[in-house]
């Protein structure tokens, strides 16, 4: 499934900080240097960074967000102890980290890809968004999902070929995946399949957020005869496969979100048949 099988990864080490600003209330944008993440992490990997007080053993896990040159950006929101204390990190300090982690999207096929995410689900999917602009045979269509602030849009933008996004008030995810098919012309067939597109490229969709998000767009996709990668956010203890904190059910058996993921098939997914 997983476009890069991870062989080697460099021990925990420090990583300078370049950049940390808060993009709203409570979502924090944090660029660190570290050659070798930048030059390997693939959509969807995450890293681990680590806190310097010794009582918080476990390391917290990231989505790689964006890479240039030898720096790479993650984008959290702060919901306790060891986040608050990567809020206030500055220039010039270091955290340790360990990385790339976990398994990618599959963009090996030349295809449409739409990316759906929901809070802070984005951050892979911009990353995916980045690869992607660098596939002449692809296109990539952002649909992003927000609570209230649109924080993800111009990061997002500088990739995709297409970006849509919506508020609560607005509607949702699903919403903007109708509204998608609405206006390229698409729709189910008799049998539920989905019209290829002109070119006959397929339709991928890459999707990160909240688990019920991820099933909506799963139970669409089914619907359109289309196929899902997701990204699943899990607890982790470790995030390399040890400590078995972060396991989910598939077809396969029980696996590791880590080291198995985090991106898996949803059609491997077991309790995701549901329709929304």
């Amino acid at each position: 499934m997983s476009e890069f099988t991870p062989t080697y990864v460099p021990s925990r080490r420090p990583a300078r900080v370049v950049e940390c600003q808060e993009l709203t209330d409570g979502v924090v944008r944090l660029a660190l240097r570290d050659s070798y993440i930048a030059r390997h992490a693939k959509p969807a990997q995450f890293v681990n960074l680590y806190t310097k007080n010794a009582q918080r053993l476990s390391p917290r896990p990231f989505g790689v967000c964006e890479v240039d040159g030898d720096v790479f950006t993650l984008m959290f929101a702060v919901v306790g102890k060891g986040t608050e204390e990567f809020r206030h990190l500055r220039p010039g300090d270091t955290v340790d980290v360990l990385g790339p982690l976990g398994h990618g999207f599959n963009l090996r096929e030349d295809a449409d890809y739409l990316l759906v995410g929901g809070g802070l689900g984005v951050p892979p999917l911009i990353r995916a968004a980045q690869e992607l602009s660098g596939h002449e045979g692809s296109t990539s269509t952002v649909l992003f999902g927000y609570r209230n602030v649109h924080f993800a849009d111009a990061y997002a933008s500088r990739y995709a070929t297409q970006l849509q996004s919506i508020d609560e008030s607005e509607g949702n995810v699903i919403t903007l995946l109708d509204r998608w098919a609405s206006q390229h012309g698409v729709a189910a067939d008799a049998d539920g399949a989905l019209r290829p597109a002109a070119q006959g490229r397929r339709t991928v969709i890459l999707t990160c957020g909240p688990l019920g998000m991820m099933k909506a767009v799963s139970a669409w996709a089914r619907e359109h005869g289309l196929t899902v990668q997701a990204s699943l956010e899990a607890r982790m203890g470790c995030g390399f496969g040890t400590c078995v904190v972060c396991t989910v059910h598939t077809t396969r058996g029980i696996l590791k979100t880590c080291v198995d993921g985090p991106v898996f098939d949803t059609a491997q997914l077991e309790g995701w048949e549901a329709a929304r």
